[in-house]
């Protein structure tokens, strides 16, 4: 491999002649080979918006010339394009404030706007990495504020679809299911009727619920850092300069951003983000009960409960022919549990600011981003390989309905409680119907019985 000179602080360092990155980001290569996780690629389009932002505001107040300010742009927009990728190598686990991260893009910033300008890569002239792609910010107030940008990105373009495409078709399964009676559980046990479609209600309102509140923890995530610089104070930065970053952010994403009320808040905890991930904790914690609740409903095929029947994508053994598994449930369920997982993380993490900053920054974005890429895809999964395909055996469940033994919980108003239960004793101890046990206990006539126990009537 060809190799260029570049230099920092602490000295001379080889870097990849191919690579626009820095001294800087070459040592963080070798000091923290840590895992295998790179910083989340929505951050790095986050900073490209940010970095821009900066240097449009840093030329209109005149502290940076406007060619300066256009091939930092110039290069941004390649970022933002992908024709950067690969110039962005550094592990999650590095300091935590992603100080390695903020140099790492202001190095490939500077360099690639060298390269425009028909200069040296390494050179640090005409731009250079700290004193103007850096200009007016510190890694302490940057990367908050891209957390705050990237999550707010994902969550609109990534998760909200794929939630709604769920909540979508969940509304079509109740269309289909409405002439549907069956037999309710509670307890895991026989209760009184409920129409399918019903069941499937609760689904999405329990989705839309989640939906409601992930969309409410985005105007938290809209107040941000930049401007605050190294501790909250905003030395080294112009007064206005956070406020005037947060409308170019806006334009230039099109989602509103405003600069944070209080800047020592938001570099020493990150509550909005605590926010945005406990929203993706209750939306796992509703997915595991709903794929719970269908995957136990089509157990079977003969040996289960086979209510529903689930489309068949692929062999379910490599030892029993014909073996059909609730696959795609599998993998929500366990996206489910990860996705809390990330969440309990992020709650320590945010715990752990001590201080004027929290140092836990690269690991509690890295796991919200990993949350919503898991439900998102999870989801759609779901939807295209499971819930589409979803049909319901009505031959069962009229079996199962003509049985239940719940249904003389409609004979409470005409026989008392106590009546009824005897009833429903002497039917399952003799393998009776409710009917027969309801005659030869003498407590209704057949002409009665048939008029109250009618599950339609039970259902609405």
């Amino acid at each position: 491999m060809d190799y260029r000179i570049e230099e920092d602080s602490i000295g001379e360092i080889k870097v990849p002649k191919d690579k626009f990155w820095g001294a800087q980001t070459e040592r963080s290569l070798e000091n923290f080979a840590i895992g295998y996780k790179t910083m989340p690629h929505e951050v790095i389009l986050a900073y490209a918006y940010l970095k821009k932002a900066c240097a449009k505001v840093n030329a209109d107040l005149g502290n940076l010339t406007q060619d300066k300010k256009d091939l930092i742009t110039k290069a941004c927009d390649e970022i933002l394009e992908e024709k950067l990728n690969g110039n962005f190598p550094l592990k999650v686990f590095q300091t935590g404030s992603g100080t390695q991260t903020n140099m790492n893009i202001n190095e490939v910033v500077a360099n690639r706007a060298i390269d425009l300008a028909g200069g040296k890569i390494g050179s640090k002239d005409p731009i250079h990495p700290n004193d103007h792609v850096n200009m007016s910010q510190s890694s302490n107030d940057t990367f908050p504020t891209v957390m705050h940008v990237s999550a707010t990105l994902i969550f609109y373009k990534k998760l909200i679809p794929a939630l709604d495409k769920l909540i979508g078709e969940m509304e079509k399964k109740v269309k289909a299911f409405s002439h549907i009676i069956k037999v309710g559980r509670t307890h895991l046990m026989d209760a009184t009727p409920i129409r399918l479609s019903q069941e499937f209600t609760g689904y999405v309102a329990l989705l839309k619920s989640c939906k409601t509140e992930i969309e409410k923890t985005i105007e938290p995530l809209s107040h941000l850092a930049i401007g605050g610089t190294a501790v909250g104070t905003g030395i080294n930065a112009p007064k206005e300069f956070g406020k005037e970053v947060s409308k170019v952010l806006t334009d230039l994403t099109g989602h509103t951003f405003i600069s944070a009320e209080n800047k020592f808040a938001e570099l020493s905890a990150h509550n909005a983000l605590v926010q945005a991930s406990a929203s993706l904790r209750l939306l796992a914690t509703n997915l595991m009960k709903i794929g719970n609740d269908i995957r136990h409903l089509a157990s079977g095929p003969r040996c289960g409960l086979a209510e529903l029947i689930l489309p068949a994508n692929e062999p379910g053994s490599s030892i029993m022919p014909g073996k059909v598994n609730p696959t795609q449930i599998e993998a929500l369920t366990m996206v489910c549990v990860q996705v809390i997982g990330h969440d309990t993380a992020i709650c320590i993490a945010n715990s752990q600011g001590n201080f004027e900053l929290n140092v836990y920054n690269p690991l509690m974005i890295s796991n919200l981003i990993d949350s919503v890429h898991l439900l998102s895809d999870s989801m759609n999964s779901f939807t295209a390989k499971c819930l589409i395909g979803i049909e319901a055996n009505e031959v069962k469940i009229k079996e199962y309905l003509d049985r239940c033994l719940m249904l003389a919980t409609a004979l409470n108003k005409q026989i008392g409680y106590d009546k009824a239960s005897k009833i429903v004793k002497k039917a399952y101890h003799e393998n009776k119907s409710l009917k027969e046990a309801a005659l030869e206990l003498n407590l209704l006539s057949e002409k009665e019985f048939d008029q109250i126990i009618d599950p339609k009537k039970m259902v609405d």
